[in-house]
């Protein structure tokens, strides 16, 4: 059954639009200093390559601001800038040609300052993030999902007070139940998109896994327009989980999705590398969404693959070509990935 959504206002960033129904947006953070401007350029391609559709720049200082104006004349994918303590660093990345502006409440809060930004966003006709997490809100005797909220809405209520409604809601936290809890009651009280995301995760692994419970329980209620998986990694790694959380719920289509067995005493092959080797060069391939399946064994390998539009059962030399679960043919070993890659091809 399919998901869902919670309908919210559509809010553009570049040529992305963001709620309302469309499609949930990928997003990542560059983790080059922004004045860099060649290594820059050279990440936001890269990711954008790999999928990324909005990504995020850290304005430290003036020289990063400035820096945006050379950035945008050698990418195409939206930029974000993410402003901290100085709200001068706001109105330059603006002029700049930014696309968005990210807002931190817990440090960027005085009224006159905030009005000054948002006159020039409303002036260039660009959207603003309210980004609230969990490291820089006030303590007090409520809980941190109800401090994240009202922090949230306390800055809400002030920019619809300068009569400027172009505006993206996040409220991010390290724990899970912290996320959730924010995120549920943030959505119930405003119609505003939602960027979802999980912060200060911690390793790589056990990042993605707190990433994608978080992300994935949100995303089936229906709550988030635009999603983050943020990762001490690199940022690629970000977007390829954030691609699969989306594929994994139907949300995003990405081409081609590989299931493979785990294995067991009966597989005769390297399994894991063929699947790793295949995933690489399918992930070049601009392919319709087919469902292929790697397996390591012909005893179980066409049933548990049955929906799968194609896919083979390894022997130790030779493989059966199964498709929608009926087997065709046997092939030589050395030629099934071969085979596989030529039938995606032919299907685009």
């Amino acid at each position: 059954m399919p998901i869902k959504r919670k309908k919210t206002k559509i809010v553009k960033v570049g040529k992305v639009c963001i709620g309302g129904g469309s499609p949930i947006s990928v997003q990542s953070m560059v983790k080059v200093k922004t004045s860099k401007v060649n290594r820059v350029i050279d990440e936001i391609n890269s990711l954008e390559d790999t999928g990324c559709d909005i990504l995020r720049l850290a304005i430290k200082d003036k020289s990063d601001a400035i820096a945006i104006k050379r950035i945008k004349r050698k990418v195409r994918v939206p930029l974000v800038a993410d402003i901290h303590f100085d709200y001068r660093l706001a109105l330059i990345s603006i002029e700049s040609g930014v696309d968005k502006v990210r807002l931190n409440p817990g440090n960027i809060y005085k009224k006159e300052e905030v009005y000054q930004v948002v006159r020039e966003l409303k002036s260039a006709k660009l959207p603003l993030r309210i980004g609230v997490n969990s490291g820089s809100v006030k303590e007090g005797s409520s809980s941190m999902p109800e401090r994240l909220v009202k922090s949230a809405l306390a800055y809400i209520k002030m920019v619809e007070g300068f009569n400027f409604h172009d505006i993206i809601i996040s409220l991010k936290a390290s724990s899970i139940e912290d996320t959730l809890l924010a995120y549920r009651k943030i959505s119930k009280l405003c119609d505003y998109p939602l960027h979802l995301g999980v912060t200060a995760t911690g390793p790589s692994y056990s990042g993605l896994v707190k990433s994608a419970v978080a992300l994935g329980t949100l995303l089936l209620e229906g709550i988030g327009d635009t999603i983050r998986v943020s990762l001490t990694d690199k940022p690629l790694r970000e977007v390829y989980a954030a691609k699969e959380i989306l594929k994994s719920l139907s949300l995003r289509s990405y081409g081609p999705e590989i299931i493979s067995c785990p294995t067991c005493g009966r597989c005769e092959v390297n399994l894991i590398k063929l699947v790793n080797e295949f995933e690489e060069k399918v992930s070049k391939l601009k392919a319709k969404p087919l469902k292929i399946a790697l397996m390591g064994c012909v005893v179980n390998g066409p049933g548990e693959a049955r929906e799968a539009d194609l896919g083979v059962a390894f022997g130790r030399k030779e493989g059966l070509i199964f498709k929608k679960g009926k087997a065709t043919k046997k092939i030589e070993f050395s030629n099934c990935i071969k085979y596989l890659l030529k039938e995606i091809e032919e299907r685009r």
